[in-house]
């Protein structure tokens, strides 16, 4: 059994030697992974090259403002004061293409959106009865002053499509009029308000509700997503305020948390363990309440498949089976949180030993508490870059003219030009039928910037990640090497070196940026061939190949474990960086040895206080995220004069939980640094001492009672202690 042992230990390296020169982080090292660096830094001026390109070819502009069929912005410049688009004939703008390559019938800005059934033929019934007509109600082309002019005339507008042949009452979404319809009959023909007078398109045919229906329907899905965006947006900037309020107030309860726990790590343990199930008990209670508070409410019973999609998120709160399927998933969650209690409470403690030590490495490095706001703000400039450059490449782009045949009856020479490219000062409508004219139809060019466009944006978001992952591996690194100084200091904190954090930053910057770039672009890789297999999924999603199907899952499932064993890898081969300055590959191999190693140690040990510290995580975004919910729902009697009126109340309360959880991952992943490369450090301490008074252990007591070790005196032998199964 013996030499079974020790060859599993040959398999994955030799154990540490004792070396009387170590003394923890070693201060003479070299560079390392050169041209990785110098490959990141050229990367990196690339980033930036598209970002300038981006800038200099976009205008934001021309995603948040419609554009009417000569190319003008609505709400924008000479049309500030005509801020919705009216499309003079939705009967054409059937189906998801007019959504992309523009709607086929002419489009001019508008003040506001008509608000009845009105029909051109009421105004000629006026005028033939010697009655001025009503000329607000002609909406017409820029070009054409319809005031004044005769029933001849018009009649031969509404033909050429210079003015609308009717109006239907419409809302604007997105800045665009789209028809509000209240008929339910099929194929009910449009009538006026005034005379009853049936709706008829250029062409002379009737305008019924179903062609109205079918020629929105994309249309409107579109733009009422469009609008919802920007209804929550406007929530956000009416509580922008009181989310930075809810943020803040959760960077103070993770302070407090952190600071109180250095003291009663174990009660705080087991403290947040119970409020966790406090918190599910209460939600449990809650999703009852409310479902049974629903039981005599009109359509409260009604299937979730039933009321399908809606943008109108409160629908859903009105359902017993949304409160009984939340109050289903908490019941799980609490049930799995007391079978882990009652499996895994020896290691529980164990992990508490763990917290114990990192709380006072902590304490003897205060800094490293604030440090993890340097990365989160370098992360925050990051995403806010990339989102800039995402929104600048995606509107990018000149205006596209395309010749565009208003008469579907016309078979002239000139119609067969339709869809063919134009310029509008250069074309000649006087060669042509009056109905063809050369229209804005979308955004692009032709010229190789335009035409790599989505490489950009892949570029763009590959930047993302390799950056993103990039700022979060210097982050460890450095963390790393300072509570590597605490552990490796014999007696604390009197051999703990000056400014351990500041040291340890220097070396990361100095010595490793390669090493940082080259484990951090690995991440990048596999995160973007998610992103692609995501994207794919997307394209496959009405397909009926099933076998295509299957793969795609497996290799998603795949490719998210991989990128979870990464990061782990990663990380340990940040904290052997910090310590012996090597390469990322040595680095990463001998990470990886010393935990297979001890595998049984690290997965158990590893995967608990990993358990512990989302408990406590869990714990300020629940109690942030109750304190929000009462507060915006104005639960909270004395605090009702501070909330605003927002159309959907759970987007701030949904920004602050999000923001709560971020801000508290942020403060508990130092002390998870701290745990990870003491426990790390622990582990070679086991290997290159064994407690004698030439090869003492560095660890600390409680630690050492954790495998039964101890520092022994001059003469005395060695007791075993436990079997290992710690």
């Amino acid at each position: 059994m013996a030499k079974d042992n020790e060859g599993e230990e040959k398999k994955y390296g030799d154990p540490a030697k004792f070396d009387p020169e170590f003394k923890g982080p070693i201060e003479n090292r070299s560079c390392t992974d050169i041209i990785c660096c110098l490959l990141f830094i050229i990367f990196i001026a690339g980033f930036v090259a598209v970002g300038i390109l981006a800038w200099v070819h976009g205008d934001p502009k021309l995603l948040l403002y419609p554009t009417d069929s000569q190319g003008n912005l609505c709400g924008n410049g000479n049309y500030a004061t005509k801020p919705n688009l009216h499309f003079f004939n939705l009967l054409d703008c059937a189906g998801f293409a007019s959504v992309l390559d523009g709607c086929p019938t002419p489009q001019v800005c508008v003040t506001a959106c008509p608000t009845e059934y009105w029909a051109y033929a009421i105004e000629l019934a006026k005028m033939a009865v010697n009655t001025d007509p009503d000329w607000d109600k002609f909406i017409c082309t820029y070009d054409v002053n319809i005031t004044g002019s005769t029933a001849a005339q018009i009649e031969q507008y509404v033909k050429d499509q210079k003015c609308a042949a009717y109006t239907v009452p419409s809302k604007a979404y997105g800045g665009r009029c789209i028809p509000s319809l209240v008929e339910t009959i099929a194929n009910t023909v449009l009538t006026t308000d005034v005379s009853n007078t049936p709706l008829v398109d250029s062409s002379g045919n009737n305008v019924t509700n179903d062609r109205i229906s079918a020629g929105t329907a994309a249309l409107a899905l579109v733009l009422s997503a469009q609008e919802v965006v920007q209804e929550i947006f406007t929530d956000m900037v009416s509580s922008w305020y009181l989310i930075l309020g809810g943020l803040g107030a959760a960077m103070v309860v993770s302070f407090i948390y952190i600071v109180i726990m250095r003291w009663i790590a174990g009660v705080m343990v087991w403290f947040t363990i119970f409020a966790v199930i406090v918190l599910n008990i209460f939600g449990i209670y809650y999703c009852y309440t409310q479902y049974v508070a629903l039981e005599n409410v009109s359509g409260a019973d009604s299937s979730i498949y039933d009321v399908g999609f809606t943008t109108n998120l409160s629908t859903y709160t009105k359902l017993q089976d949304t409160w009984l399927g939340i109050g289903i998933a908490l019941s799980v969650i609490l049930l799995i949180i007391l079978l882990i209690l009652i499996f895994l409470r020896n290691r529980i403690r164990i992990a508490i030993a763990l917290i114990k030590e990192s709380s006072r490495a902590v304490s003897n490095i205060m800094s490293t508490l604030f440090f993890p706001l340097i990365p989160w703000i370098l992360q925050i400039v990051l995403f806010a870059y990339w989102g800039a450059v995402a929104l600048f490449l995606a509107s990018s782009g000149q205006a596209q003219y395309e010749v565009q045949d208003y008469n579907s009856t016309n078979t002239s020479t000139a119609s067969n030009m339709t869809g063919q490219s134009c310029t509008p000062t250069s074309f000649d409508t006087s060669a042509v039928s009056s109905t063809v004219q050369c229209a804005f139809v979308k955004y692009g060019a032709t010229s190789l910037y335009y035409q790599n466009l989505f490489y950009l944006q892949i570029f763009n978001l590959f930047g993302l990640f390799w950056v993103m992952n990039f700022i979060v591996a210097l982050g460890q690194c450095t963390l790393a090497g300072a509570f590597a100084s605490y552990y490796w200091a014999f007696t604390k904190p009197k051999d703990i070196p000056t400014f351990p954090l500041t040291a340890s930053f220097g070396r990361s910057l100095r010595y490793h940026l390669g090493s940082l770039a080259f484990g951090s672009f690995i991440i990048a890789v596999v995160q973007i061939i998610r992103v692609m297999l995501e994207y794919v999924d997307h394209k496959l999603k009405d397909s009926e190949n099933r076998a295509a199907k299957f793969l795609l899952k497996c290799l998603k499932c795949c490719f998210w474990c991989l990128e979870k064993l990464l990061k782990f890898l990663n990380k340990n081969a940040y904290i052997m960086i910090a310590i012996y300055g090597k390469n990322f590959c040595v680095s990463a191999k001998k990470a990886f040895f010393l935990i297979m190693r001890n595998i049984l140690r690290v997965a158990a040990v590893t995967s608990v206080t990993n358990f512990l510290f989302l408990l406590s995580k869990l714990v300020v975004t629940g109690a942030i995220g109750t304190l929000s919910f009462y507060f915006f729902t104005g639960k909270i009697t004395f605090a009702t004069a501070y909330v605003p009126n927002l159309k959907y109340y759970m987007v701030p309360i949904i920004v602050v939980v999000i923001g709560a959880y971020m801000v508290a991952a942020c403060f508990f992943s130092v002390y998870n640094m701290a745990v990870d490369t003491l426990f790390l450090c622990f582990l070679e301490d086991l290997e290159r001492n064994d407690g004698s008074p030439e090869k003492p252990y560095y660890m600390s007591k409680e630690l050492m009672s954790i495998l039964g070790k101890k520092n022994r005196k001059e003469g005395e032998k060695e007791k075993k202690g436990c079997c290992g199964c710690c």
